[in-house]
Formats: C-alpha cells, sequence, structure tokens
C-alpha cells in the first residue's frame, strides 16, 4: 500500500482502505519534529523533562515554558506544536478545576488523563477540525487522604474510581502518556518528540517495571533524566534543559508540582555532560 494520502488525507474523518487514518498519522510526524519530552515515574514521586531547541540569541533564557503545571499535583509535558500544546493545557486545568468544583477533591492523574484522552479523540472525527499535532506525559502524586471514600461525594462503586476497598493502597505517583490519536497509557517511563527512540532504550535500562515497582529516589530520577535527555539530543543545536518533580506529602515539593531546584538541575546537567563526554572518549 502506498504511504501517500492519495485523496485519503483530505479530512481526518475519512480511512483509507487499508485502514489508515492519515491525518492523526500527520499529526505524528509533527510530534517527531518536535523537542524531545520524558516522563520517569520513581518510587517515591515523579520527575519531567524536556529539551527545547534555542532557535534564536535573542530568546529570554527560562521562558516559553514546556511543562505547566494543570493542578497543585499534576504536571503536564509535550512534544509537537507548541499552541496545541498550550491550548491541551488550558483545556487541562478546565477539567481539573471542574473536577473540583463538583467533586471537591483533586482530580487523579488517570481520571485527567482519560478526559484528555477522549477529548483529544474527539478532534480525530470530525472533518471541520485536525488532530492535536502533539504527544502529551502527564505527571501526578495522587494523595490517600484526598481521594474520594465510599459515602462521600463523588465515590464511586466498592471497586472503582472513587470507592476505597479495604487493604488496598490507594494514591501515589502516576505517569500517562496521550498520543494524537487520544490513545493513552500508563507508564513507568515515557518519551516523546525527535529522540524518542534514543530515550526509551535508556529508559529500559533503568528497569523501572521491575516487581515491586521503581527502585529509583526523586533526586535519582533527575539526574537520569538529565542524562536521558543529552543522550538523545543528536542535534548540533543548543538547547535548554527543562525539569520539573511532584513528590508526596513527605517528600521534597510536599505533594506539589514544581520546578527542579536550580542547584540540583545544574548537578544534573553537570553530570550528563560529563557522561557524554566521557562516552565520546571511548
Amino acid at each position: 500500500m502506498t504511504s501517500i494520502g492519495t485523496g485519503y488525507d483530505l479530512a481526518n474523518s475519512i480511512f483509507s482502505p487499508d485502514g489508515r487514518n492519515f491525518q492523526v498519522e500527520y499529526a505524528v510526524k509533527a510530534v517527531e519534529n518536535g523537542g524531545t519530552s520524558i516522563g520517569i515515574r520513581c518510587k517515591d514521586g515523579i520527575v519531567l523533562a524536556v529539551e527545547k531547541i534555542i532557535t534564536s540569541k535573542l530568546l529570554k533564557p527560562n521562558a516559553n515554558k514546556r511543562i505547566a503545571t494543570v493542578d497543585r499535583h499534576l504536571g503536564v509535558v509535550y512534544s509537537g506544536m507548541i499552541p496545541d500544546g498550550r491550548h491541551f493545557v488550558e483545556r487541562a486545568r478546565d477539567e481539573a478545576r471542574a473536577w473540583r468544583d463538583t467533586v471537591k477533591t483533586p482530580i487523579s492523574t488517570a481520571e485527567l488523563a482519560s478526559r484528555m484522552g477522549g477529548y483529544m479523540q474527539a478532534y480525530t472525527l470530525y472533518q471541520s477540525v485536525r488532530p492535536f499535532g502533539i504527544t502529551a506525559i502527564i505527571g501526578g502524586f495522587d494523595s490517600p487522604e484526598e481521594l474520594p471514600v465510599d459515602g462521600e461525594v463523588g465515590s464511586g462503586p466498592a471497586c472503582g474510581a472513587g470507592g476505597k476497598v479495604p487493604g488496598k493502597t490507594h494514591g501515589g505517583p502516576f505517569l500517562y502518556m496521550i498520543e494524537p490519536s487520544g490513545l493513552y497509557w500508563g507508564y513507568y517511563g515515557a518519551a516523546t518528540g525527535k529522540g524518542r527512540q534514543a530515550a526509551k532504550a535508556e529508559l529500559e535500562k533503568l528497569d523501572l517495571g521491575r516487581p515491586g515497582g521503581p527502585a529509583l529516589t526523586l533526586e535519582e530520577a533527575v539526574k537520569e533524566a538529565a542524562r536521558i535527555i543529552y543522550v538523545a539530543h543528536d542535534d548540533d543545536k543548543e538547547f535548554e534543559l527543562e525539569m520539573t518533580w511532584i513528590s508526596g506529602p513527605d517528600g521534597p515539593t510536599k505533594g506539589l508540582h514544581q520546578e527542579v531546584p536550580k542547584a540540583l538541575r545544574e548537578e544534573a546537567e553537570r553530570l550528563a555532560k560529563k557522561a557524554q563526554e566521557e562516552k565520546m572518549e571511548e
């Protein structure tokens, strides 16, 4: 079958004879041209990181953020078309705000991923719109103290969204990646953007999905995230490294999504550059 749309790419509501939706595939290409973004789920939190290519020496350092706070315990990083990403973030904030107003608790990471996946999927169904040109990674730390329980407003069935089952652990760090088609999955480590293949290979070496959960601590994950971004960056272009993290209520961020402290980020970058230099010498 041809890889060119030949008339089947005129609207995203059209499928080719071999079952392909070309406009969604074109959106994926836009993501592949974007900077590399990664997310790491460790035993005590979440780390998000992205490379921001410096397209002009006139750009203000640390401006044009690519990682956004959706709710106090939730962060989003994306690769692809920046305007699409900004709209995605605003919609995610609306969803989180509406959930708080209705259910009186913070929205869970899984619920936000589900809602935003459905929102992105709706943009693949109608001729009057186009798919989102981004892939987004959502990370959050769901506090067990703030989750709904049976009998409270917004509680669900005994074994479903909202309800609590005796003896079962609730809350903790969660990581999801949402693709332009609206498909989303939960991950221990996720990567997207131009260097996704190299980043994915490095994430797999960390053995994040081992039995018993990831062994990495937050600070270790920050250093690994910086190293992976430098490994995945294969251009001669300069870039800025943007990193955020989320810990539990007893951790360094007190359950909040925050930027990684400057001292720790600079230390992580120094180690990443050193590892790159040693690799070049081999």
